[in-house]
């Protein structure tokens, strides 16, 4: 339960921190439906803004949700940070239209020393098909590993 008050929290200062006349107004309607460790379930229905020129889902405002959601998702760790993207990807897959909802499941894959790495599905809701697949790399800070803290320059090995 507390992963699930400080990821709405999380969520809820994103979508409010400012006017929203910047491009997170786009996440105005993402609410969050389940948060767990290293697992994050948000849901939205694509609205008229979300969508491009053929009505359905627009590929930027999918690459938003990978990367926002899996964000989320990693600050849901013990590390409790979000990172900066190295790398992302998506896999589009089909088509959802104005007017349906999705659900939005991102994983933390894996955390490492200092990268980290997650995965989301963007699936229609009421149907259950795959709509996108994308994989989202993070790099975390450096974390020096027990036993190998870098000495300074007056320390000498005995």
């Amino acid at each position: 339960m507390v992963w699930a008050k400080k990821t709405k929290t999380l969520l809820e200062w994103l979508k409010h921190s400012g006017k929203l006349n910047n491009f997170d107004r786009n996440l105005e309607k993402v609410t969050l439906v389940s948060a767990a460790p290293g697992k994050v379930i948000c849901e939205m229905k694509v609205e008229e803004q979300h969508t491009n020129k053929t009505g359905t889902l627009h590929g930027g405002m999918t690459a938003t949700l990978v990367d926002v959601i899996s964000s989320l998702a990693l600050l849901c760790t013990e590390r409790g940070t979000s990172g900066v993207s190295v790398d992302m990807n998506i896999t589009y897959i089909s088509p959802v239209k104005m007017g349906e909802d999705i659900l939005i499941t991102a994983h933390v894959l894996k955390e490492g020393r200092s990268i980290s790495f997650a995965s989301v599905d963007l699936t229609n809701k009421a149907t259950g098909k795959l709509i996108a697949q994308g994989r989202h790399t993070k790099h975390m800070g450096n974390r020096p590993s027990e036993g190998n803290v870098k000495k300074s320059n007056n320390e000498r090995p005995e």
